[in-house]
């Protein structure tokens, strides 16, 4: 079997590649833009056939000239939410997205996409802030965007409704999309401010003794605002599930469907990294100063989600019962793996 992954070096892409390898596949084109070259650590202890920087691969994809692939796994994207040039972005995240759509539909070729839940931005009209919506569904009344990010993705998914209806049952090959609510774990270390708390929180308590939090905002305490934050391992489970089930085609919101506060994800952090010491609630680790609430930036002001939760109906009818793991348990594994590298 031949794949692509775009994005290969990236967070997402390497780790679908390391998923792969697992299963013993490695007839992989990586495909990427190492202009930042230290994204060369998330391959090289993977296997792969061949490596493609993102200016060649596309137009030489759509004219076959990689032989029969079966499936691509497109990551590849800007995926920087502060990123303000609309034109940058919309070239990278749509235009681009939709070169290849066409170039899969008429190679027959599966294309698993990364979507995202920048898609959703805030609660719906007329519905407070503080508690959120129950969760965020696939479906218009919550697309909502709150950057040309969370634009850029959306229009690609309206893109593909248009084209191939709802459930894409115009397709003539899976397309699948995947709403990424907040993902952590191994391979993010060169995303630099857009890797995650749970990245940022473990440097911070080496270098400090401490972890930072946003203070109240939104309604919400201090710390308390919430999100879906989903594993890395999960999300490569689902994506390869797909792979396994090439009949199952549409826009899926791939969290835990559990939105846990932000103070959840730091206590976890402290406790992980105090091996021995008697387990802290967050009450206690504000307490001894392992917490520091620090006052919410104005740049994030009105562009910010407070609180994300993926509905996971559509993924559960698809028939992907992949169990999520929780904070705690995903933030250990992770600080386990940060402390070992």
């Amino acid at each position: 079997m031949r794949v692509v992954v775009t994005g290969a070096a990236g967070f997402i892409g390497s780790n679908i590649v390391k998923g792969l390898n697992a299963r013993g596949v490695d007839d992989i084109i990586a495909v990427d833009d190492l202009t930042q070259g230290d994204k060369f650590r998330n391959l090289a202890d993977l296997k792969i056939a061949d490596y493609v920087d993102a200016g060649e691969f596309y137009p030489r994809f759509a004219e076959a000239g990689y032989g029969k692939v079966e499936a691509v796994f497109h990551e590849g994207a800007c995926s920087d939410t502060m990123e303000s040039d609309g034109k940058y972005m919309m070239a990278n995240n749509y235009t681009l997205s939709c070169g290849l759509f066409q170039a899969c539909q008429r190679l027959r070729t599966r294309l698993l996409y990364a979507s995202s839940a920048a898609t959703y931005g805030g609660p719906a009209p007329g519905q407070a802030c503080t508690g959120g919506p129950a969760s965020f569904r696939e479906t218009p009344e919550f697309e909502r965007p709150l950057n040309v990010y969370g634009y850029s993705k959306l229009l690609f998914d309206r893109k593909l409704r248009r084209e191939l209806g709802d459930r894409f049952e115009a397709a003539t090959q899976q397309v699948a999309g995947f709403r990424y609510f907040n993902v952590y774990g191994p391979r993010e270390q060169h995303k630099g401010r857009m890797a995650s708390v749970a990245f940022h929180q473990y440097n911070q308590f080496r270098a400090e003794g401490k972890v930072k939090l946003f203070g109240e905002y939104g309604g919400y305490g201090p710390g308390e605002q919430m999100r879906d934050f989903v594993f890395i391992d999960d999300v490569v489970a689902v994506n390869l599930w797909f792979l396994d089930h090439p009949d199952k085609s549409g826009i899926f919101n791939l969290g835990t469907g559990r939105a846990q506060p932000f103070n959840d994800v730091a206590t976890a952090v402290v406790n992980a990294l105090r091996p021995g010491q008697p387990v802290l609630d967050t009450a206690g680790a504000a307490a001894q100063g392992l917490i520091d609430y620090i006052p919410f930036p104005d740049a994030l002001r009105g562009k910010y989600q407070c609180y994300t939760q993926a509905d996971l109906t559509a993924l559960r009818a698809a028939g992907c019962t992949h169990a999520f793991a929780d904070v705690q348990s995903g933030v250990a594994s992770y600080v386990a793996a940060l402390s070992s590298s």
